[in-house]
């Protein structure tokens, strides 16, 4: 039997590509949704673009069909415009937009056909069911984070194999891994004996990784800091997700790693561009005081932060040669001349991204519409690194499962030019470490 979605607004915002989801079927859109997403497409965040976006798409079913009667979409399901006969929700308020919604699925329910009400919001979705309808948030880019890829597993080896590891070189085991999978393996019959390697898949074996790793002063404090500095500094990996709660280093030795490609001895990248999401929700960044530069260092202070911790090590090692070195001056002049950029999302979409070390830290707030955005405008010789925590998020419509960041290490696993690393252990202090763990 056919079935019919009735969409909410928030679905659309979400992902604007939403209607090709609803594959065979039919997809109600009341017309009090179409008007939502007039007001919305004015707006310069995101949720003016996808608003403008879901517009342009069912604009363009016009020509395949009268939108009242329903339009035929390229995917076998058909598009139709409803309106609701004005008919009140009872102990509800009529003049809510969420309401006139409801009313319509109701209405189409009433009248035998199939349906289900998709909606982002858990409000709208028990004030649903409430009502008799049956109810669905939009599911078709989750995964499950509790089973997500960590990047990395234990594998038990003999002894002797761990040894030929070392002498060789490389090691043909009989486990399936991925690309760019990382190893802690344990000598099965020697206790305390291990080794830390790498699959790569086109040799068809793992390689021992090296026992040193330093960017602009920094070194990895851990064996998953080890697999994502080795991912970090890997040319010929283009795209990284680092995933960890606070404390876990993520940010901070992404941006080690990118300037240590910039500005270090053997610089690959011509420009560090540093980015996160404006703010929660989705609001831009003029909701901030100050001018343009004052609110971009509000909300990217961490990413400063970070910087001056990274050029204070730096500094500590210059002063040795007797040599002054200012952390700030040196950020100042990074800045001036462009080899690095710290800007807010909201104003680099759109571009073409060419030959540079891109980070995105707060991935966890972005759909995975928006980072297929963002990935896509990768230009030549360009490597980006996403780094968030997928536990604590923002957005109201998102969640573990469903986060771009979390969707994209696990769609991205298989391939030869990207690699994920899931940090779970915490370099704060002792009481950081019990308030993220505890509170």
């Amino acid at each position: 039997m056919i079935k019919n979605f009735v969409l909410d607004t928030n679905v659309l915002l979400h992902n604007p590509a939403a209607l090709a989801s609803f594959t065979d079927n039919n997809v109600i859109i009341p017309i009090v949704v179409v008007e939502e997403l007039d007001k919305f497409k004015a707006s310069a965040d995101k949720k003016g673009m996808h608003a403008r976006q879901a517009l342009r798409e069912i604009d363009s079913l016009i020509k395949k069909g009268a939108l009242d009667k329903g339009a035929k979409m390229e995917n076998g399901g058909t598009l139709k415009i409803s309106f609701s006969s004005g008919e009140n929700l009872p102990d509800c308020d009529a003049s809510l937009n969420d309401n006139k919604i409801l009313v319509v699925a109701l209405e189409l329910q009433k009248k035998g056909e199939k349906v289900i009400f998709v909606s982002k919001d858990v409000n709208a979705r028990i004030k649903a069911a409430a009502f008799g309808l049956k109810t669905s948030d939009f599911e078709k880019q989750k995964v499950q984070y509790d089973t997500l890829y960590k990047g990395w597993r234990e594998l038990l080896l003999p002894s002797s194999e761990i040894a030929k590891l070392y002498k060789d070189k490389k090691l043909k085991v009989k486990e399936k891994l991925l690309k760019n999978e990382y190893l802690l393996l344990k000598a099965e019959d020697k206790q305390n004996e291990s080794a830390l390697a790498k699959y790569v898949s086109e040799e068809d074996c793992i390689v021992p990784l090296p026992n040193y790793y330093d960017a602009m002063g920094i070194k990895p404090l851990n064996m998953e800091q080890r697999f994502a500095f080795d991912l970090l500094l890997d040319d010929k990996v283009k795209l990284v997700t680092l995933i960890g709660t606070a404390g876990t280093g993520k940010t901070l030795i992404a941006v080690a790693c990118a300037l240590q490609k910039t500005i270090g001895t053997d610089p690959k990248y011509e420009k560090t561009l540093v980015s996160r999401p404006v703010v929660p929700l989705g609001k831009d960044i003029g909701y901030l005081p100050g001018t343009k530069d004052q609110k971009l260092n509000y909300w990217m202070q961490p990413i400063f932060d970070n910087l001056h911790f990274i050029l204070n090590t730096e500094k500590n090692k210059e002063k040795k040669d007797g040599k002054e070195f200012n952390p700030q001056s040196k950020i100042d002049y990074l800045l001036d001349t462009n080899v690095l950029e710290i800007e807010a999302l909201t104003y680099i979409r759109g571009r073409s991204i060419p030959h540079q070390f891109m980070i995105i830290d707060e991935a966890q707030n972005l759909t995975p519409h928006e980072i297929k955005t963002i990935i896509s405008r990768a230009g030549e010789e360009t490597k980006i690194i996403l780094t968030g925590d997928a536990e604590q998020i923002d957005n109201p419509y998102l969640d573990a499962n469903s986060n771009g960041l979390s969707y994209t290490a696990e769609r991205m696993k298989e391939q030869d030019i990207t690699g994920h690393v899931l940090l779970t252990k915490s370099e704060r202090s002792e009481l950081a470490s019990l308030a993220v763990n505890l509170l």
